[in-house]
């Protein structure tokens, strides 16, 4: 439950159905490729710039999540991940960080053992019902409209640092900030 008292320093994340749509594009060759929006990576910047960590855990594999990850700086990625409890596992003792201070965001069956588990479960507006169940919280997004933007808002206001991320994310200098990655 969010109650102002939360301490999240990691905020984990599924790639598909939550950074996309949940569409898989193949072309006519063969190559797969997927819908980022570019909010989502602007308020993961905002989480990762007001101290806070990311990580990704997904049951796919995707060059285009690859380059993704990359160009927003994205601290853990696991891929290929079909038991992500036990990738959860991996990532509390690499980062340091205890479920307890871990959110995560989910919107499929897979996810399930990882939200029973973490401190704080979202997830998106079009989530399987049973993700949605169990969650502290459903955002309005669906997934790949900003599902993010809204849970890092959540979290930043209900750990009373909203502010504070605001203003440090806006004193970065134009010259840095990157629109094509949403930085």
């Amino acid at each position: 439950m969010i109650d102002g008292k939360i301490n999240i320093q990691l905020l984990v994340m599924d790639s598909d159905g939550v950074l996309t749509d949940g569409g898989i594009y193949i072309t006519d060759d063969g190559v797969e490729s997927r819908r980022f929006n570019v909010k989502d990576g602007a308020w993961i910047r905002l989480w990762e710039r007001a101290g806070y960590k990311t990580a990704i855990i997904t049951g796919k594999k995707s060059p285009a999540l690859k380059q993704r990850a990359a160009q927003l700086d994205i601290n853990y990625v696991y891929e290929n991940c079909h038991y992500k409890l036990e990738t959860l596992h991996e990532l509390s003792k690499a980062s340091g960080i205890p479920f307890k201070n871990m959110a995560y965001i989910g919107d499929d069956l897979i996810d399930i053992p990882v939200l029973r588990e973490i401190g704080l479960g979202f997830a998106p507006k079009d989530a399987v019902e049973e993700v949605r169940a169990i969650c502290d919280h459903v955002t309005t997004a669906k997934g790949g409209q900003g599902v993010v933007v809204e849970v890092v808002k959540h979290l930043l206001i209900s750990m009373g640092k909203y502010d504070n991320a605001i203003k440090t994310y806006l004193a970065r200098q134009p010259e840095e900030t990157d629109f094509a990655t949403g930085g």
